[in-house]
């Protein structure tokens, strides 16, 4: 009996000795290692929270530790924030780490540029780890930039506030959207309707030009539009936008930037190519003589929306050097519109890259209607008439020196329902692989009508007049050697420049890009 005491005895004190040793922590002595040396929090605006950065700490000795301190440079005076063990603050003390294990520093941060170096627009900061002159440290850098923010007024109190409406219908039939109408006299912007190159511009909720007044877009001008918000060009109103051709270095980075251009408010990467993260720029009926030149629309959820015909012989939208990618539905969506456009780019888009519904009049040259999108049912280009009412009819659709190619079978889709439907494409190429003849005694593909299809490239499978784009991923439409639009465009349609500035005088390709050997 007294052995077996005993015995009960030491695997106690056995037990013990164990559980107090694995709970026993050390401090730390500065041997700790970081999945980074330093972290950039991609650019922000002033006073517009970053996104949530990651900082995994590591404890790879065979010692439980104490650290005595986790804690930001500059303190609660830091306009960075953590979270450490699920404990937001800018300074902790005691933060334990088993042996063989890791934590994760979570870290964001909101400042204005006021706080930045006023030379690089740089906020800095460190974390520390450990105390006294034994720390380690991590170091935190954010570009700070300065803005000009376009939003709706609000009224109330928190969580009772309502925002500014505008009006989108009429007096007899309202429809209002949150946003702001745009005005010369700004009591904090002074005048909206000019946009310059100065500052960035963020809009939250949606910017009006309002009635019989023109929006003015410098060459430069960079727009970020929130989480829907948009721009709407209103009944007699126009919007004026005067880009220019950048240049690039031989990388094909830009060296210099003069186009305009529309894109989301989130900076970082990951939100470079997301498509969606903002509504539209929207051109309500009535609108007249916007002129659009040297334009990037980026990541939005339908690029233009073009709402009705301002029934004028003039168009409603003339465009020239345009590019529209990674659009949640649709590229360019037009309802009873009247468009020109030449050297137009767009892809990646989850329904059509151009959709010229409800009739109207179209006429596009030198343009690459590309779709990539990876989906199984996307289009490069869309035309109906709706329900055939002559109010819907397609009076005109030219296409001249255009590209309709994607990563699936039909490059083109048409909808004729009424009696007037009339579309043209001259020197174009189109993908169309109608594998099982669904469309073979369908009239509106009659690619051997010269009525309708002039000079024109019929990629009928995967290995026939391939444009062979640059790389549809980065949305780089550029034609590399090879491709089957060199030289097949008609010279006579070519009376401008390529989208990069290259001459068309003397060869000629179809879409936007020239070949450069």
């Amino acid at each position: 009996m007294r052995q077996f005491i005993l015995f009960l005895g030491l695997i106690a004190t056995f037990c013990f000795t164990s559980c107090r040793n694995e709970l026993d922590f050390e401090s730390s002595i500065g041997d700790l290692s970081f999945s980074k040396k330093t972290v950039y929090l991609d650019t922000v605006f002033t006073n517009i929270g970053s996104s949530t950065y990651t900082l995994k700490v590591y404890n790879k000795s065979d010692k439980n530790i104490s650290i005595p301190s986790v804690r930001l440079g500059k303190g609660q005076a830091s306009n960075y924030q953590l979270m450490v063990d699920g404990m937001a603050g800018k300074e902790f003390e005691n933060v334990e780490l088993l042996a063989k294990d890791s934590m994760y520093v979570f870290i964001s941060v909101n400042s204005d540029v006021a706080d930045a170096n006023p030379t690089d627009f740089l906020y800095t900061d460190e974390i520390q780890f450990g105390n006294g002159v034994n720390f380690q440290k991590v170091n935190l850098v954010t570009l700070i930039q300065d803005a000009v923010f376009i939003y709706p007024e609000r009224s109330g109190s928190p969580n009772n506030y309502t925002y500014e409406q505008i009006n989108l219908g009429t007096n007899t039939d309202p429809v209002n959207i949150t946003g702001t109408n745009l005005s010369h006299t700004d009591v904090v912007n002074g005048d909206e309707l000019h946009w310059t190159n100065t500052k960035p511009y963020v809009v939250y909720g949606y910017a009006k030009i309002p009635e019989n007044e023109t929006l003015i877009v410098d060459a430069g001008a960079k727009v970020h539009f929130h989480a829907n918000s948009g721009l709407i060009v209103a009944d007699d109103a126009s919007l004026d936008i005067n880009g220019g051709l950048s240049t690039y270095n031989t990388d094909g980075s830009v060296l210099v930037n003069n186009e305009v251009i529309f894109e989301g408010d989130r900076l970082e990467p990951i939100y470079a190519e997301a498509a969606g993260q903002w509504g539209t720029v929207w051109f309500l009926p009535g609108s007249k003589a916007n002129n659009i030149t040297n334009l990037t629309i980026k990541n939005a959820t339908v690029g233009m929306l073009v709402s009705g015909n301002d029934g004028t012989p003039t168009p409603t939208i003339d465009m020239t050097n345009v590019q529209i990618y990674n659009c949640a539905n649709v590229g360019i969506l037009a309802r009873t519109g009247n468009m020109i456009g030449k050297n137009i780019a767009v892809n990646n888009c989850g329904q059509a890259s151009l959709a010229c519904t409800f009739g109207g009049s179209y006429d596009f040259t030198h343009c690459t209607f590309a779709n990539y999108w990876s989906s199984p049912s996307q289009t490069c280009l869309v035309m109906d008439d709706y329900d055939g009412n002559s109010l819907y009819a397609l009076n005109k659709a030219d296409f001249k020196n255009c590209i309709f190619y994607g990563s699936t079978n039909l490059g083109i889709v048409l909808k004729k329902t009424g009696s007037t439907f009339n579309y043209k494409f001259d020197n174009c190429l189109i993908r169309f692989n109608d594998f099982n003849n669904q469309f073979g005694s369908n009239p509106l593909y009659a690619f051997n009508n010269s009525a309708l299809f002039t000079g024109c490239l019929i990629s009928n499978n995967s290995n026939s007049f391939n444009p062979k784009f640059k790389n549809t991923d980065k949305n780089k439409l550029n034609i590399l050697l090879g491709s089957s639009v060199i030289g097949n465009a008609n010279l006579s349609f070519s009376t401008f420049a390529d989208i990069l500035g290259n001459s068309r005088a003397t060869s000629s390709d179809m879409g936007a890009y020239e070949y450069l050997p």
